[in-house]
């Protein structure tokens, strides 16, 4: 890939792709700015070189229709207090009025379009419609690594209708992280994975197991693991479908002499709910009618023992359901495990980073990915379709 500064953009009209998909609460009020601050050194760069700057993004799914909550005005408004410039707001994101207020742009003035989902035609990675994206503008910059795993318009469509296409300093921050945690990592390579499914992680744990040095799998997880070596697991969550794959996974880390943790002990309740009745058990005592909620004490401090001599540690996904207070201290004693460690430590995954944000230690973790779904992509061996695109286009000007 080419980057944004390596070609010339001075004076020119940068259509440049961010994610700015914030949270908001009932109000309409961004309570996480963690995306609008993360492409700040780009828009920051462009306008040093006095670029025109149009910014286009989505937010939540709304079905290729207008909705009014899901409008990007208040990105707009905290946009203009981050940069203390003002940021005009877009009626639209194609059209003759949108195509009338970037003509009368000036150098370094910014534009912020409005929600490409509004159009059916960014998910359908509809040519048309990326083809009208492409007319706003001379230079195409992605700078969301967050949705390149998504095959849309302004993602990949856009690439064929442009002369120049090129990353952002996000792109460029997030691939260099993770091209050194796993193409030429430091090792011991240690990789944490959490969350609910097997299924949602199958081919991340496969392609994982051939470049660790220790695999640590908790959350609701690892009750497929524990049941596929006949460890009752109560009413917990399992994947019955999977309970061979996990089996094969088990053996197949035992062949590759990959050290692979389980959990020890576990907080269960007599059912998923945060005044739930709780204790904590071994993972061969927990009781037939009860529920595995949380790593317990003695796994917290086994994991942490073999993140010791880590020199990497990439980890996406909690070890429990730490949304729940009762339920949330085996992810916070993996947090700070992490934190303390004196290893290159890359988290992924939008739970995982919101408990690394709660438990305060965000400015001791080395990088973490703004990326869930492309990050976990990227684990998986995959080439993201959003990458691709870019690098193929770099490719065709060489030819």
């Amino acid at each position: 890939m080419k980057y944004i500064n390596e070609v010339d953009i001075r004076e020119k009209r940068l259509l440049i792709r961010v994610d700015f998909n914030v949270p908001l609460d009932e109000h309409g009020n961004i309570t996480d700015d963690v995306r609008i601050r993360s492409v700040l050194p780009t828009i920051n760069h462009a306008l040093d070189e006095h670029a025109k700057i149009i910014l286009t993004s989505h937010m939540d799914r709304p079905g290729g229709q207008v909705v009014e909550k899901h409008r990007l005005t208040p990105v707009a408004k905290r946009l203009s207090r981050l940069l203390h410039k003002d940021v005009t707001m877009a009626p639209d994101c194609i059209g003759e009025k949108v195509k009338a207020l970037i003509a009368k742009m000036q150098p370094g003035d910014i534009i912020l379009l409005e929600n490409l989902r509004f159009h059916p035609g960014e998910e359908k990675n509809d040519p048309e419609f990326a083809k009208q994206l492409a007319e706003l503008a001379d230079i195409y910059v992605n700078d969301a690594f967050a949705v390149t795993h998504r095959a849309h318009a302004s993602v990949v469509g856009v690439t064929d209708y442009f002369k120049e296409c090129v990353a952002g300093f996000l792109m460029k921050t997030e691939m260099d992280y993770f091209h050194r945690s796993m193409e030429d990592p430091a090792r011991p390579l240690v990789a944490v994975i959490g969350g609910a499914k097997v299924s949602g992680k199958l081919t991340a744990l496969e392609n994982l197991l051939c470049k660790v040095d220790k695999m640590i799998i908790g959350g609701a997880m690892a009750n497929t693991f524990l049941k596929s070596i006949n460890w009752d697991v109560g009413k917990s969550k399992v994947e019955d479908d999977l309970l061979d794959t996990a089996k094969h996974l088990l053996m197949l880390a035992k062949e590759k002499g990959i050290k692979l943790y389980l959990p020890v002990d576990c907080v269960v309740a007599d059912r998923p709910d945060p005044k739930a009745e709780t204790k904590i058990t071994t993972v061969q005592e927990i009781p037939s009618d009860w529920y595995v909620m949380d790593i317990g004490p003695a796994t917290g401090t086994l994991f942490s023992e073999a993140l010791q001599n880590a020199k990497t540690i990439i980890w996406n996904g909690p070890m429990g359901a730490f949304e729940m207070d009762a339920f949330s201290r085996g992810t916070m004693s993996m947090v700070r495990a992490i934190a303390n460690s004196y290893a290159l430590t890359i988290v992924g995954g939008g739970d995982t980073d919101v408990a690394v944000h709660r438990a305060g230690e965000t400015s001791n973790i080395s990088y973490i990915s703004t990326g869930g779904g492309a990050f976990l992509e990227l684990l998986e061996g995959k080439k993201l379709p959003g990458v691709a695109a870019l690098e193929r286009f770099n490719r065709n000007m060489e030819d």
